[in-house]
């Protein structure tokens, strides 16, 4: 805002800052009975009463974040040094994002004991150890000593910084950027959020710079297990929602249900909306700020992982098509594409323009499996573009979309990068700034009303307020 063209009357300074009673302005979605903005039990506005009462609208301003999102199915294989190289091609890491939100299916086998019996927290302590030697350059990089913390569910979660000696248990959840997450000197990333359930992960990693600079706060995470018997973890999701100054963030990585049959899509499309049921964000004593309770009440959404959508047509046709490159043919019998219109309307997904990434035929091979006589029994697939990223949410350009060429699974991994801007509503931005305004500018006309006197004393008592509460 240009300060000295502004009028030294409280009249302009009221016509830039009007104050707008309004509760938290989130669109409501009944979801297993949960909407965003209304109020349920634990919902909890502390002493912020300015924020939560006033809107500033027309002086918001808005910074651009570059976020990273990428998914790899690694089919039960446990990561190995040498996969340092894969990783850095995945990550891209010339376009130096702000945040990496990687998610994993597959990361220990699936099979019964897995499935069924107590997490191991190793594999995705390997997973986040592999991962931040990547993204800081780093050739040695410690074991994590992180312990796993009180996250709901208790399936492996890490929150805070991966060298604390103890995890950030539930109250710092929700603190701002300075309360828990612990700056590291000599790093540029560090470990925001990982959570695991059976061999879905997701590892949320941001530039420190931002942890400095913006106020970070209300992360959360909340698994939904609808695999075998509609309830176990084979199969389903895990979310993590967050705040980045004004604008709500929700990363939501999946492993659907498998098959080309045609009730396996079916079966797809319903973990899908079982997903969208079940993912909830309760609000603890302990947030500041209200934030979204449901997937689709935030900001900015992104949605990715194996979500095993197959292609609608004949393998050796497929095959063809592949061959000669026609993506643009080959995606008319896309699934995914259809349930765009279906369980996923209005969702968003950046143009195709890589060969699909399933099913090879084995770890370290170039050639997709079937499309030759094979013996009895085995399975005959036809590739398909499973590993998707899509996003929702009005301010989010994809800059580029991809997958590498890591041999290391039957799956290739998938990376999309995008801009997205943020709102800075916060009192270290905006509201501070009109402290700092020359009293000129607050000033009353010499024949300003009493009513207006009030209405200027009623308002700098507010944003006083609001400074000492920051």
């Amino acid at each position: 805002m240009d300060v000295e063209n502004q009028k030294p009357t409280y009249a302009s300074f009221h016509k830039c800052f009007p104050m707008k009673h309004k509760e938290f302005d989130k669109p409501s979605y009944s979801l297993n009975g949960i909407e965003d903005g209304a109020e349920d039990e634990s919902d909890y506005s502390g002493g912020d009463l300015s924020l939560r009462s006033m809107d500033f609208d027309p002086c918001i301003a808005t910074n651009e974040l570059k976020i990273s999102v990428g998914s790899w199915n690694v089919a039960g294989r446990t990561p190995i040094g040498s996969l340092e190289v894969d990783l850095e091609e995945w990550l891209n890491l010339k376009n130096d994002a702000d945040i990496y939100v990687l998610g994993f299916q597959e990361i220990v086998p699936l099979k019964t004991m897995t499935v069924i019996g107590a997490g191991d927290p190793k594999v995705a302590r390997r997973w986040n150890q592999l991962i931040g030697k990547a993204l800081n350059g780093r050739r040695e990089y410690p074991w994590f000593t992180t312990t796993p913390n009180s996250i709901p569910d208790g399936h492996n979660g890490f929150l805070g910084n991966p060298h604390s000696e103890k995890g950030m248990g539930n109250k710092h959840r929700g603190n701002s950027m300075t309360e828990g997450w612990k700056i590291q000197e000599g790093e540029e990333y560090t470990l925001l959020v990982s959570k695991k359930m059976v061999g879905i992960f997701i590892s949320v990693w941001i530039r420190q710079e931002l942890l400095r600079k913006y106020h970070v706060s209300n992360v959360k995470v909340c698994p939904v297990a609808c695999g075998i018997m509609g309830c176990l973890g084979n199969k389903g999701s895990v979310a993590v929602s967050m705040l980045i100054e004004g604008t709500s963030f929700c990363f939501v990585t999946a492993h659907l249900e498998s098959g080309e049959k045609p009730n396996d899509k079916d079966r797809r499309n319903h973990q899908v909306a079982e997903i969208f049921k079940r993912t909830s964000f309760p609000r603890t004593p302990e947030d500041r700020y209200p934030h979204p309770l449901t997937i689709l009440g935030h900001d900015r959404i992104f949605w990715f992982g194996d979500l095993n959508y197959r292609l609608s047509l004949e393998g050796s046709f497929a095959r063809r098509l592949i061959i000669r490159q026609d993506w643009k043919a080959l995606q008319q019998f896309d699934q995914l594409r259809e349930e765009r219109e279906g369980v996923f309307e209005g969702w968003k997904e950046g143009n195709i323009e890589f060969a699909p990434t399933y099913k090879y035929a084995a770890s370290n091979c170039t050639k997709y499996s079937g499309g030759h006589p094979s013996r009895a029994g085995k399975k005959q697939r036809t590739p398909a573009w499973c590993d998707r990223i899509l996003w929702y949410g009005k301010g989010v350009k994809q800059l580029q979309y991809f997958r590498s060429e890591s041999k290391f699974s039957d799956h290739r991994p998938v990376s999309a990068l995008f801009t997205t801007q943020i709102e800075i509503k916060s009192s270290r931005t905006g509201l501070i700034a009109l402290h700092n305004m020359p009293k000129s500018i607050l000033a009353t006309d010499h024949g300003m009303s009493k009513r207006n006197e009030e209405r200027k004393s009623t308002l700098l008592s507010l944003l006083t307020k609001d400074k000492e509460g920051s």
